[in-house]
């Protein structure tokens, strides 16, 4: 068996601390059981690993997210990066290839696709081992996993069984999405269960898709062509047209974390960064990433959250609404993880047409480093604020230490690596300031030094 973890989001229902670049599942407000603060993929990851899946996992992506999983889970994970993003089912597709051609996967093998972010117990893993075997007992062409309800909710889809003889799974009749409470009573008396988004297929079934699509099924190639994927979802390609479909129903702990208010019921502490909230305060959750103070005083029922990509004050209970209230945001994410770090913007100015300011704050791990690349439209000046590193400006390599400034002019080729933790104030300045000013970027430092022929 192989698992399919998806990994997407644009980040607005969890703003200002999420963003295009740090969707939900990488925010580090959960603790785990060694009270270690972590993110919803690193205890899922973890969890996946105390079962004995975590080398058969493998996540599907967007290019903006690999750093980030690379940042928190480590190099190793296997990563299926989608070429642009176009919905469950591409995805899907996309890493059933991946599987198929670059692994070589038997297609009998069972494949259990997931969220990447399931907060849950550790028997809802135990429960996905299931899946294998339920899917070859009915021979069906899926086998789910739902949640046994706990309440009429109309936030969730249901999956409803057909009327029949009790058995390991339930054979589905049908699916109701969003259904009003008054329906979802009715709908839990006839034992319908939460879609929790959790189904596993035999490979051969999605590759055989691929191929009525007349798309090719090598990985390489149907990255090529992956725009010729119509934008759909999952449940709409494939769920609702498949002819069998069995679910195995799960009774444990299971809860979606994508709002505020979710979220705040599972977090062991009121507040998260410099704050305080008065003692006539009543449930309010206080998250705060700025170096300034924040104070709440006699609030209700609120979450307060600060970043450097904004500040929120919300009821919990409104605080669904919250991705309605903010379509009109329209800003570079203000914070972002990298496997060698993470920076945040403090400054952002446009003088004119002809120049830009951008000041960051740059955190460089121990033993990690920048890669090596010149830009053509950009000066940038470094303040060394906090460790040591090894600087590499064109072929030449020296070390910087706590309060060396370094300039780097435009097509100056440059580098550095942290010998101790490494904080830089990085203040850039030229016309329209991109991503794609970075040029011919190597990012292996030992790869960087064999280049150059550069020994320490």
């Amino acid at each position: 068996m192989k698992l399919v973890l998806l990994s997407g989001g644009s980040g607005k229902r969890l703003w200002p601390l999420s963003n295009d670049a740090r969707s939900k599942q990488f925010l580090k407000v959960l603790d785990d059981e060694n009270n270690n603060r972590v993110s919803m993929v690193q205890r899922v990851y973890n969890q996946l690993e105390k079962v004995g899946l975590g080398d058969s996992a493998i996540i599907a992506t967007s290019a903006s997210q690999v750093d980030m999983i690379k940042n928190q889970i480590g190099s190793n994970v296997s990563i299926v990066v989608e070429p642009e993003r176009r919905d469950t089912f591409p995805a899907i597709a996309l890493s059933a290839s991946f599987l198929y051609s670059e692994r070589s996967i038997d297609m009998d093998e069972v494949i259990v696709v997931l969220p990447v972010d399931p907060y849950v117990d550790d028997a809802f893993f135990h429960k996905v081992v299931q899946l294998e075997d339920i899917l070859d007992e009915s021979g069906a062409d899926l086998a789910l996993m739902g949640v046994t309800p706990t309440f009429p909710s109309s936030k969730y889809g249901y999956i409803v069984p057909k009327k029949g003889a009790e058995s390991a799974y339930l054979e589905v009749s049908h699916f109701k999405e969003k259904p009003t409470e008054k329906q979802a009573e009715v709908l839990m008396k006839n034992g319908a269960l939460w879609n929790c988004g959790v189904f596993a297929f035999k490979l051969s079934f999605i590759i055989e898709m691929i191929e009525n699509l007349g798309l090719p099924t090598s990985y390489l190639e149907l990255k090529k062509e992956y725009e010729k994927f119509n934008k759909n979802s999952f449940d709409y390609e494939v769920v609702e047209k498949a002819k069998e479909i069995v679910a195995l129903s799960y009774d444990g702990y299971w809860k979606d974390l994508g709002t505020w208010n979710t979220l705040t019921e599972e977090m062991s502490t009121s507040i998260m960064g410099m704050g305080t909230i008065s003692e006539d305060s009543t449930n309010v959750h206080l998250i705060n990433e700025l170096e300034i103070p924040v104070a709440v005083l006699g609030g209700r029922d609120l979450i307060v959250a600060a970043s450097p990509d904004g500040i929120l004050v919300s009821d919990k209970q409104a605080s669904p609404k919250l991705k309605e209230l903010i379509t009109d945001f329209d800003q570079r994410p203000m914070y972002e993880e990298r496997i060698w770090g993470w920076y945040k913007i403090l400054d952002f100015v446009k003088y004119d047409k002809e120049k830009e300011v951008i000041t960051k704050k740059i955190c460089i791990h121990n033993g990690k480093s920048l890669s090596y690349h010149y830009h053509e439209y950009r000066t940038e000046v470094w303040t060394i604020v906090k460790g040591c590193g090894q600087l590499i400006l064109n072929d030449e390599i020296k070390q910087v230490n706590t309060g060396d400034i370094v300039e780097i002019s435009p097509f100056v080729r440059h580098a550095i690596r942290a010998i101790e933790e490494l904080e830089i104030i990085e203040v850039q300045s030229g016309p329209n300031i991109l991503e794609e000013d970075i040029k011919e970027p190597i990012s292996n430092w030992n790869k960087i030094k064999t280049i150059l022929q550069i020994t320490d």
